[in-house]
C-alpha cells in the first residue's frame, strides 16, 4: 500500500495446525510485475517463535513465486494456444465474499499446465466460465514470462521452475533475535530497521536496489554475448 500498489488475498490454504500452507494474492498497479518479479524465491525468517511453548528462536522459510496477471502485449499470444491435452482443469466451490451464489456453486475454477506443473486458481467472479477465462489468460502470462526468463524460443522448451524454500535457497534474510536485520542476499542491501521493512516503509528502498543490479546483470551479459 505504501508503494501505491493494492493487494487482495484471492485464495489460501490453511496449514495443519497455525499459519498457512498457501497464499494466493494479487497485487494490482503500475508496472506491479515488473517491481515484484525479483521477489520471487525463498525468504527466511528468524524470530521468537509465538507458537513454542518455550518461546524458543526458531527459522521458518516461505516460498514465494511471482507471475504476471495478465498479458500486456497481445501480439505475444496472438498464435499461443495451449493444448487442451496439456491442461488438468477442476472446479470448486468459492469461498469468502460473494453471496451464496459463490458458495453453492462450483464457479472457481484451477487450471494446470501438466508439463511444467504450474497452477492458477480463479475465484473472482461469479460464472465459472469466466473463472476458467480468466485463469487460463493468467497461465498464458506465466507461461509467456517463465519462457523469456528462460532465453527459450518454444513454449514446449520451458522447464519446471519450483521455489525452494530451505536452506542456501534464501534470497533475503529476516531476523528478529537475537538481533535485527533484513539483509538482501542478492545485492547485500541490508537495515537494522527490521520492523521498518515489514511495515513497508523500507521495501521499496530494497526493491530498488535489486533492479538495478538486475539490470547492470544484464546489461554485463549482453556486452558478453555481443
Amino acid at each position: 500500500d505504501k508503494m501505491g500498489f493494492s493487494c487482495v488475498t484471492e485464495d489460501f490454504q490453511p496449514g495443519d495446525t497455525v499459519g498457512y500452507k498457501s497464499v494466493d494474492m494479487l497485487i494490482t498497479g503500475p508496472n506491479a510485475y515488473g517491481w515484484f518479479k525479483g521477489e520471487k524465491g525463498a525468504h527466511r525468517l528468524v524470530r521468537l517463535s509465538p507458537f513454542n511453548a518455550n518461546n524458543k528462536r526458531q527459522t521458518t522459510f516461505a516460498g514465494v513465486d511471482v507471475a504476471p496477471s495478465e498479458i500486456f502485449d497481445d501480439t505475444a499470444t496472438k498464435d499461443f494456444e495451449i493444448p487442451e491435452s496439456e491442461l488438468e482443469i477442476t472446479t470448486m466451490r468459492s469461498g469468502g465474499a460473494g453471496g451464496q451464489n459463490v458458495n453453492k456453486v462450483n464457479s472457481a475454477v484451477r487450471i494446470k499446465h501438466i508439463p511444467t506443473g504450474l497452477q492458477v486458481k480463479c475465484t473472482q467472479e461469479r460464472s465459472q466460465p469466466q473463472n476458467k477465462a480468466i485463469a487460463l489468460e493468467r497461465l498464458k502470462a506465466q507461461l509467456l514470462a517463465i519462457a523469456q526468463e528462460q532465453r527459450v524460443q518454444e513454449i514446449q522448451e520451458i522447464r519446471g521452475d519450483m521455489v525452494e524454500a530451505s536452506w542456501g535457497a534464501q534470497i533475503r534474510n529476516y531476523v528478529l533475535h537475537p538481533y535485527k536485520m533484513v539483509k538482501d542476499q542478492r545485492t547485500s542491501w541490508e537495515s537494522s530497521n527490521a520492523q521498518a521493512f515489514l511495515d513497508g516503509e523500507l521495501l521499496e528502498d530494497c526493491i530498488g536496489a535489486y533492479l538495478r543490479h538486475s539490470a547492470k546483470q544484464q546489461q554485463h551479459k549482453e556486452m558478453e554475448e555481443s
